[in-house]
């Protein structure tokens, strides 16, 4: 392989813009270029960056982040060391989840900082905490706690139409979508909304890693990644008991699934990179290094999180906003969860702790959510029910049981473009890695958190738009 020809400025371009950051996914790109060339280099890079839901739920990528976000060279000499027993937690559905992602909640539960935890029914494995953990520390927080896509939530839109609408006009409806999102690593509006208030925050004028990375987030506000994020056009049932706007019954929906971009991909590897500076854990546990709340670091990583999240929100608004004017109607209400965060809350005793839930949503007493399943699947409007042993907390959806790989090699395009049709599925973008049987049962991931959740309605999904493959 010919010597590598690459600059930082190849780097600024698909979105790296930390100093620290850039020096390090050089040193991984000449890796890489030993066996690649230097678009293969720079895609890879690109896919770590642009899209860290797959990231985070695919063990091949965790390689390249471990040579990423290596420990430095000159990190404190002296390890700190697990405390001496496995803090108990509550797993709910056990059964269904798997050893490797029981195996990296029990090392979670092994740090000193740590006060509680659970798992949700939709667990898998992840990187640092797997997917549908939930981890409640002592004044710290862990960048891999929250995960690369910080603040990605789930956004429903109800309307008061008559989801007949969706059989009667399909084609309308996807025009709709092909113009009002966007999906993947480049595809951006022509008319960003660079106005919004979320760009007045004063962290974008007093953070280094912020300002740097603001221009990248008026670029991409109201656009989706890739991966599992989507935009869908669906019917929402809702129960008899309800406190919505909208008495029980069939409705028009838009649910949307999304998070802050390359914005929240930058600021995770930034202070994971700084939490490995300061705190030395055995080989094992290295990605969950934290970041003290007393420290510069860890309020600056606080108050960046924070900003990311609310950016993300900003995001699903943008798209619904756009979808609205579309319809011509006015939305009749709207919810919206997120997860890949951490809170400053309670436990039962009332001791203070930052809860961190990857992959897993607040379900404190009489919060509402919404859980998807897959495609084919109908998601959840729900109530929490403030469950103390699952640290106030759900699941996030219905989690894999096939990785993307697995998923790929194992499927066929052909099998699941006839499987979506006897589902009445329409189905815009997409991949084999994300086709409905990579997913578990969501009726059964439901029935291992009654004790957590109440349901006040669904939402049956007919119109999925997604990234490309």
């Amino acid at each position: 392989m010919a010597k590598l020809k690459l600059k930082g400025r190849d780097l600024r371009k698909i979105g790296y813009q930390d100093t620290t950051i850039i020096s390090l996914a050089m040193q991984l790109a000449h890796k890489i270029c030993k066996h690649q060339s230097k678009d293969e280099a720079l895609n890879i890079l690109k896919n770590i960056l642009e899209n860290p839901e797959k990231f985070e739920e695919d063990v091949e990528w965790h390689t390249l982040a471990d040579e990423l976000i290596e420990q430095p060279e000159e990190a404190p000499k002296k390890e700190i060391p697990y405390r001496k027993d496995t803090l108990h937690y509550k797993a709910y559905g056990k059964q269904h989840i798997s050893e490797q992602a029981m195996l990296q909640m029990d090392t979670a539960m092994k740090l000193p900082i740590v006060k509680a935890g659970a798992l949700m029914p939709d667990a898998h494995s992840g990187y640092g905490l797997p997917i549908g953990g939930v981890l409640a520390t002592e004044n710290a927080v862990i960048p891999y706690g929250v995960g690369m896509d910080i603040g990605c939530r789930m956004c429903l839109t109800v309307y008061d139409i008559d989801p007949i609408y969706l059989s009667g006009h399909q084609q309308l409806l996807k025009k709709y979508l092909m113009a009002n999102t966007r999906f993947g690593m480049k595809k951006i509006f022509d008319d960003p909304d660079t106005n919004h208030e979320i760009f007045e925050r004063n962290e974008f004028k007093e953070l280094k890693l912020l300002r740097s990375l603001k221009d990248k987030a008026y670029r991409q506000i109201g656009t989706s990644g890739g991966g599992n994020h989507f935009v869908e056009f669906g019917e929402v049932t809702l129960n008899t008991d309800n406190e919505f706007a909208l008495p029980s019954g069939k409705y028009l929906g838009i649910l949307s699934h999304s998070g802050s971009r390359g914005l929240g991909a930058n600021i995770a590897m930034h202070y994971t990179r700084l939490a490995m500076d300061k705190c030395l854990l055995p080989k094992s546990a290295k990605s969950l290094a934290w970041l003290d709340l007393d420290d510069e670091s860890g309020q600056e990583y606080w108050l960046a999180m924070n900003l990311a999240g609310d950016y993300a929100s900003a995001c699903h608004h943008d798209i619904h906003k756009r979808l609205s004017k579309a319809l011509g109607e006015k939305p009749a209400f709207m919810v919206e969860n997120h997860h890949n965060f951490a809170w400053k809350e309670k436990l039962a005793d009332g001791t203070e702790v930052i809860v961190h839930r990857k992959g897993a949503t607040p379900a404190g007493e009489g919060v509402l959510g919404i859980i998807p399943g897959s495609m084919t699947a109908a998601g959840y409007i729900v109530k929490g029910k403030g469950n103390a042993l699952s640290l106030n907390s759900a699941s996030h959806g219905a989690g894999r049981q096939m990785s993307r790989k697995r998923a790929k090699e194992s499927l066929t395009h052909n099998y699941v473009k006839k499987y979506l049709k006897e589902h009445r599925i329409t189905l815009i973008g997409g991949g084999l890695d994300e086709a409905p049987m990579a997913y578990k049962d969501i009726e059964q991931v439901m029935n291992h958190q009654g004790d957590l959740v109440d349901i006040l309605g669904s939402f049956q999904p007919r119109i999925v738009r997604m990234a490309k493959d």
